[in-house]
């Protein structure tokens, strides 16, 4: 029998940006919540911090352990000037803009971006420093997801990593008995789950066809394509992720396929 999993995108990991959490607030802000961050700064980030809105953990050097790395900075629109803390039209900045740039930087397609351990976090200036009036966002690139239990250490140079043919350290399997519940590791790692592939919902401009539709389609998609991928065995199962219509206002338009297998 099929699994339907409920996650937020991978490539972010961060559509509790979207819906606007807030983290620590108030407070005097600190030299490094006013200024723009440094690009390309590695630093040791826990799946906590990651779920905040803003960080200021100090960064380390990349040729030591590290599990964040940030690979696009700047200020942001001045459409924002006044524009409140959680408002939602920054979150959805924030997530089209490290998406394309977390392309561009890891190397990945938006399928393989999809089926990888790693995925992005973004970051904004403390409450405080908002209210003073600093306006900048930080994108990072993180070795895990919302999933993760654990962050996977990143390799001394993180530009490129998903070029070609990934390792499999860099892939997402699962370990457990359906895809909801299970585990989320690298492919590296004994699993019984692996991404496969991914399916196009829509083209961009598309009205979001609601959740049944969106399900039945991811269903049926990859009953076929996880077949083919296992090269059409008498018997197999298999697995699906599908998003609602949050991450489709916010870009996504894919769903992604799992196979049941140690491969």
């Amino acid at each position: 029998m099929p699994h339907a999993w409920r996650v937020v995108v991978p490539l972010v990991l961060l559509a509790i940006s979207l819906s606007g959490c807030l983290g620590r607030a108030g407070g005097t802000p600190s030299p490094v919540d006013e200024e723009v961050p440094d690009l390309g700064a590695c630093r040791l980030l826990s799946p906590d911090d990651v779920s905040q809105p803003s960080n200021s953990t100090e960064p380390v050097s990349c040729d030591q352990p590290h599990t964040a790395q940030t690979y696009a900075v700047g200020p942001l629109p001045g459409e924002f000037v006044h524009a409140s803390y959680d408002d939602g039209k920054v979150a959805a900045f924030a997530y089209k803009t490290c998406s394309a740039k977390f392309i561009h930087f890891t190397g990945a397609d938006a399928s393989l971006a999809m089926r990888s351990i790693l995925s992005w976090a973004w970051f904004r200036p403390s409450q405080a420093a908002w209210d003073q009036g600093a306006r900048w966002y930080r994108c990072d690139v993180v070795g895990g997801g919302q999933q993760s239990r654990t962050l996977v250490d990143l390799p001394s140079r993180t530009k490129g990593l998903l070029l070609g043919r990934p390792d499999d350290d860099w892939m997402v399997c699962a370990q457990g008995t359906t895809v909801s519940s299970a585990v989320k590791i690298p492919c590296s790692q004994k699993h019984n789950w692996r991404a496969v592939t991914t399916i196009v919902l829509g083209a961009a401009g598309d009205p979001y066809p609601g959740d049944e539709v969106v399900k039945a389609r991811t269903r049926d998609f990859c009953s076929k394509s996880v077949g083919a991928w296992l090269d059409y065995p008498v018997d197999y199962d298999f697995g699906y992720s599908w998003f609602h219509e949050v991450e489709w206002d916010a870009g996504n338009r894919r769903s992604v396929c799992w196979a049941r297998t140690d491969k």
